[in-house]
């Protein structure tokens, strides 16, 4: 065929022609600037990068012997037919019909194609490319897929590779057990945060199993409330890392180190009041659009290192606690690798079993283990008793065991055995909370770090689940829901704001499950099981080193999600290269300098050494007038994400570049979704509250 011939064909035109002509999507950075998925994987292209749109001018002429590209592989791939009118007729496989043509989307949620069907007929428009590939073209159809070769990781297709999409509903079983199995996988997100925080408040095994119950009633109502009223994606809130390091800080504070006895109520009575602070500022946030134009200057770049920052910034804390049991911690760590690595393409039944449940099978192997070792006497030393405090230990023998039976040991907590079988969290249950401005400073700071964690999140779950991404109206609603979630965390006194868990992505993409309903479903079962006093004691009754080795795959698996928001920029690009190194090197070394000012060697500080880089706002090097000022400078620039992202969005948004190499977020345009079925039953709100926000245009569709 003449090159002049396909030239008229790729260009882009309207779609149906007529009145439905205003719901195609306008032409978006990624065609003008003929984008490359070699860098990214964001758009289908052909290798010379030109984007173009192809169009059947009468489908009705189409050839029976015409074959239908799979886009989920890149090869043919058979279609079924049903006869109309006596003329057999191509008919796609779809879960689920949304009653006006749906959009076919590149991994970026750009328009590439429309699908419209007529009296029976499918009309499709798909991106082509002037690429050579033998036997992809024909007269009436010339598309170019790149192959896909990762099958493990859904983030190249959505449509072929996720097994229920958002609004799918495939009964009460299926819902049941893959929702079971979402959050089954999302196991340690949802635990790890109060196993180590309330040690570190000075709160004993019952106050730790009272928290852990309370973080998953608090989990599962956030949820609920996120998927019907927030973004609306499948996304679970509860206890993010992002919190981790600012609340470590505060607990440290110099104030709370002269205290005496249990100290725990006291403290969280601060973290309540800097939280409730800061998620009334995250809510104000979104709901006044705010976070409409801060998004802009958020890209992959800024999104990459600030999230890598959070999981790299515990490197202190992991393996030296895994080192008090090594022969535990480090099978602990042993195990999660051989599952979720060597092990992860062998099915069960049809799922990837050691993939999906890395973390679980590996911590009940490893907890097991333990058990043995402890019902076998491997851990008794004469004379020493675990629940003897160290200050009353005579005998230096029992003093240099008594860490490693503390350690060790599956008895050496009774949370379990003394926890009630039912306890109702309620609001306020350690007290009024007390506002510190200094604190709450802090922490609000810190929600905008989260902010930007959730805008990842929304753009890259919405890819696999959704019709197209959120529109800025969206992600704003989002947003401020996520604050008001935090507001409820900080009166129920969870220690953390509540924020979307990133591996959240991970799991919808493992799973592939992101049907809206399982994760309701799951967020109920979540609400049931914290009324129940023992499964809280229960997870509070898992050994430190058991705890240290999963928080080490956790946060390895937070630095990974992080940095694989590159693949939506021109990854290979020195200007990004620079960018992302700079703000990865200087959020470790930055904090650093801060941490370690003004410690001498000799220093003996009254916390563990794991603990010391957060009593930074004692002894950093900014001393002015102000004390409360010394306490937010020192705590801020100590905080190794809040570097990274000061690094990335400045550079990122003063260094030039193309849309295209910074790989720009692309939302949905607010005008074209609401003309699109689809897009309003992806994210309108139920109930009609959606009426609420019509005279709110920066929080709606």
């Amino acid at each position: 065929m003449a090159s002049s011939d396909r030239n008229k064909r790729l260009r882009p035109g309207p779609w149906p022609p007529g009145p439905e002509s205003s719901a195609m999507p306008p032409s978006s950075w990624a065609k003008k600037t003929g984008f490359r998925p070699k860098f990214s994987g964001e758009t289908n292209a052909s290798d010379s990068g030109q984007i173009g749109i192809t169009t059947q001018q009468n489908p009705t002429r189409r050839k029976e012997s015409d074959p239908k590209l799979d886009l989920e592989v890149g090869r043919v791939k058979p279609s079924r037919q049903e006869k109309v009118n006596g003329e057999p007729v191509d008919k796609p496989v779809r879960k689920r019909s949304d009653g006006g043509g749906g959009v076919v989307k590149s991994t970026n949620g750009q328009a590439v194609g429309t699908t419209e069907t007529t009296m029976g007929t499918t009309t499709t428009t798909a991106a082509a490319a002037a690429g050579g590939r033998r036997g992809s073209r024909s007269e009436e159809a010339n598309v170019d897929v790149l192959p896909q070769t990762v099958d493990d990781d859904g983030f190249m297709s959505r449509h072929s590779h996720m097994k229920y999409e958002l609004r799918d509903t495939p009964g009460l079983v299926p819902i049941g057990l893959y929702g079971f199995q979402h959050y089954l996988s999302m196991l340690g997100s949802l635990i790890l945060i109060p196993l180590v925080i309330v040690p570190a408040m000075g709160g004993d095994y019952e106050d730790t199993s009272n928290v852990v119950s309370t973080v998953l009633f608090v989990s599962g109502v956030t949820t609920l409330l996120h998927t019907s009223f927030g973004s609306r994606l499948p996304l679970i809130q509860g206890p993010s890392f992002v919190y981790l390091a600012p609340a470590l800080a505060i607990i440290h504070s110099p104030e709370f180190l002269g205290l005496n006895g249990n100290n725990f109520k006291h403290i969280m009575k601060e973290l309540q009041g800097a939280i409730i602070i800061s998620s009334a500022f995250q809510a104000i946030l979104g709901y006044s659009g705010l976070m409409s134009v801060l998004v802009r200057l958020i890209n992959p770049v800024v999104v990459a290192p600030t999230v890598a920052a959070v999981g790299l910034s515990f490197y202190s804390y992991g393996f030296p606690q895994i080192g008090t049991c090594l022969e535990i911690g480090a099978v602990q760590i042993l195990l999660v690798i051989i599952f979720s690595l060597y092990l992860r393409k062998i099915s069960v039944l049809g799922h990837r079993v050691f993939l999906i449940y890395a973390v679980p099978l590996g911590l009940a192997i490893t907890w097991a283990v333990a058990f043995l070792l402890t019902a076998v006497g491997v851990y008794n030393y004469k004379g020493c008793d675990v629940n003897v405090p160290v200050s009353n230990i005579i005998s230096d023998h029992c003093r240099k065991s008594i860490s490693r039976m503390k350690h060790c040991r599956v008895d050496a907590s009774h949370a379990l055995r003394s926890a009630p079988w039912f306890r109702f969290p309620y609001p306020l249950q350690w007290g009024t909370p007390v506002f510190t401005w200094k604190m709450a400073l802090v922490m609000c700071v810190v929600s905008i770090i989260s902010s930007v964690d959730s805008v990842g999140s929304y753009h890259a779950s919405s890819l696999l689940v959704a019709s197209r991404p959120p529109t800025p109206g969206v992600l704003s609603r989002g947003i401020g829901l996520e604050g008001l979630c935090s507001l409820l965390a900080g009166l129920w006194g969870t220690g953390t704001g509540s924020a979307t868990l990133t591996e959240n992505v991970h799991t919808i993409a493992v799973t592939k499950m992101g049907s809206r309903r399982a994760i309701e479903l799951g967020a109920g079962v979540l609400i049931v099981l914290s009324l129940i006093g023992k499964v809280g004691g229960f997870i509070a009754s898992i050994p430190d080193v058991i705890v240290a080795g999963l928080l080490c795959f956790m946060w390895t698996m937070l630095t990974a999600l992080g940095l694989s928001n590159l693949r939506y920029s021109e990854a290979g690009s020195s200007r990004n290269i620079i960018i992302v190194g700079l703000s990865l090197f200087l959020s470790l070394s930055v904090p650093a300098y801060f941490q370690q000012y003004g410690i001498s060697p000799n220093s003996n500080l009254p916390v563990p050494s794991f603990f010391q880089p957060y009593v930074v706002a004692s002894h950093g090097p900014i001393h002015t007038n102000f004390g409360g000022l010394n306490y937010v400078l020192n705590t801020l620039l100590s905080l190794h994400m809040v570097i990274a992202f000061l690094v990335a969005v400045i550079l990122d948004n003063t260094v030039p570049g193309s849309q295209q190499e910074r790989g720009v977020y692309v939302w949905s345009d607010p005008e074209t979704a609401k003309r699109e079925p689809a897009v309003a039953k992806d994210y309108g709100l139920p109930f009609r509250v959606g009426k609420l926000f019509r005279w709110v245009k920066w929080v709606g569709l």
